[in-house]
């Protein structure tokens, strides 16, 4: 198996290389991606406690259900366009996007930072993270 691997790195060194080029552009763009923006649970405390931060939670309402931040407002991510507005009130208040493990949280980042909101986070490992963590939930 190894042999092969070796063979095959011989007689393609440019399809290897251009691999490895696209391996590593990919795996730095995910790196910058994911430190921006993005608050760790110890953070998104502080900033709750002290800056009144909006929690957002943009899982479907049954995840939301099972078990989310106190105080989090639930926005499905395939309707944030439609229920924008609900956020207009808190526009200038630091919001906290919140998903189930910190991937999908960067699209509504981007979709509100877009839309005016000054200050939007996302929660950097998302709702995982956070229980991982060993912080409170609610349940409904």
């Amino acid at each position: 198996m190894i042999d092969q691997l070796f063979e095959f790195v011989q007689n393609h060194p440019l399809l290897v290389g251009a691999f490895l080029l696209v391996l590593t552009a990919w795996i730095l763009y995910e790196a910058r991606n994911s430190a921006a923006s993005g608050v760790t649970s110890g953070e998104a405390t502080q900033l709750i406690n002290r800056e009144d931060a909006v929690v957002l939670d943009t899982r479907e309402s049954g995840d939301f259900k099972s078990g989310h931040i106190a105080g989090a407002r639930n926005i499905p991510q395939s309707r944030l366009d439609e229920r924008m507005n609900e956020l207009e009130k808190v526009k200038e208040k630091p919001i906290i996007v919140v998903c189930k493990h910190g991937q999908a949280a960067g699209a509504a980042v981007a979709k509100l930072s877009k839309a005016g909101y000054s200050r939007v986070l996302k929660l950097k490992g998302g709702m995982t993270q956070w229980q991982a963590d060993g912080l409170p939930v609610v349940k409904k």
